[in-house]
């Protein structure tokens, strides 16, 4: 069975977007893949997080994993902090990464371009990125078409590595959604829908009362012409809202375009909104039920002692090949 890894970062509230890329997606991919997935908590650090919020956020990300219908049986679910190896592995791989390198990565240069006061996170965090990949030897890492070059990076790093020290890591291939891979925001379908979205109204947070997520799917912008057609270009509007439908209704966008022939937006948005509606009042019922009592404790705990095995190996391999460590076994 082939190995996909992936994981998400606990800051802000989780959103349609998030859910609707990341999470959903996974629930299907677990029957078919071996998965390793993990809260990337260590990530959050890269920016000041108000320690209560990041404990609430870490907690919901969680649940609304297992709510989505993510089973802990199958999928190993783990908080990246929990698993120390991966700290570890990051600082020899970024010994390994030229500022060059890093200096290209599209976060980073976004916040350098605005002048902002950059921590030393933000530019060092692809090193521990990398790590988190290369620990598990993954063959694929979803990710959004605007996230392709971290696993491109990695890649980098591994050929560099083994190169260098001889076949210590796998090459992993990123898996790019053709569908609902970057949701976008409701009243700006131009930019990608954010949790750090301030007003709100273009972004539906899953945790959110189902009445305040159906106005904003009723009053999302489209265009003038009235016409229900997918085309991200030119009506990049309609074509988000055709995702959403797409991906939560599980029909193809073809389908969904002649179903609505001769109709209007109106009706389309009504419909839309009930679809999304009754989604998100069934994750947050299970959330409700999983959320009590030590159950989320007890599946990252089992999720951590499955992972740090494989990590504490792959860490003391490394170690061998550079010379870190005197031990032969």
């Amino acid at each position: 069975m082939k190995r996909m890894l992936s994981g998400i970062k606990p800051t802000g509230r989780v959103t349609l977007g998030n859910y609707i890329g990341a999470i959903k997606p996974f629930v299907s991919y677990q029957d078919e893949y071996e998965m390793f997935i993990f809260i990337a908590n260590l990530h959050s650090m890269t920016i000041y997080q108000e320690p209560k919020e990041l404990r609430q956020n870490t907690k919901d990300l969680i649940a609304l994993y297992i709510a989505a219908g993510l089973d802990p049986e199958k999928v190993t679910l783990f908080l990246q902090s929990d698993v120390l190896e991966h700290a570890q592995l990051g600082w020899y791989l970024g010994c390994m990464v030229s500022m060059g390198e890093l200096s290209r990565m599209t976060q980073y240069k976004d916040k350098a371009s605005k002048n902002e006061v950059i921590g030393a996170g933000i530019f060092n965090y692809p090193s521990l990125m990398n790590a988190d990949i290369l620990m598990y030897d993954p063959d694929y890492v979803p990710v959004g078409e605007d996230q392709k070059q971290h696993v491109e990076l990695c890649r980098d790093v591994a050929e560099k590595f083994n190169s260098r020290y001889s076949e210590t890591f796998k090459l992993p291939e990123p898996l790019i959604a053709k569908v609902g891979g970057r949701i976008m925001d409701l009243q700006n379908p131009t930019k990608k829908m954010s949790k750090s979205d301030e007003a709100g109204k273009g972004t539906i947070y899953i945790l959110d009362d189902i009445n305040v997520s159906k106005k904003k799917i009723k009053s999302a912008v489209t265009d003038s012409d009235g016409y229900i057609h997918y085309d991200p270009e030119n009506k990049p509007g309609i074509s988000n809202l055709l995702e959403i439908y797409s991906i939560i209704s599980e029909r193809s966008i073809d389908d969904i375009e002649k179903q609505y022939d001769g109709k209007g937006y109106g009706e389309f948005k009504t419909d839309l909104a009930e679809i999304v509606g009754a989604e998100l009042e069934k994750i947050q019922a299970r959330y409700k039920e999983i959320t009590t009592g030590s159950y989320l404790d007890d599946v990252l705990e089992a999720g951590a002692n499955k992972a740090r095995p494989i990590a504490r190996k792959k860490l003391a391999k490394v170690e061998r090949k550079i010379g870190i460590t005197i031990k032969k076994k």
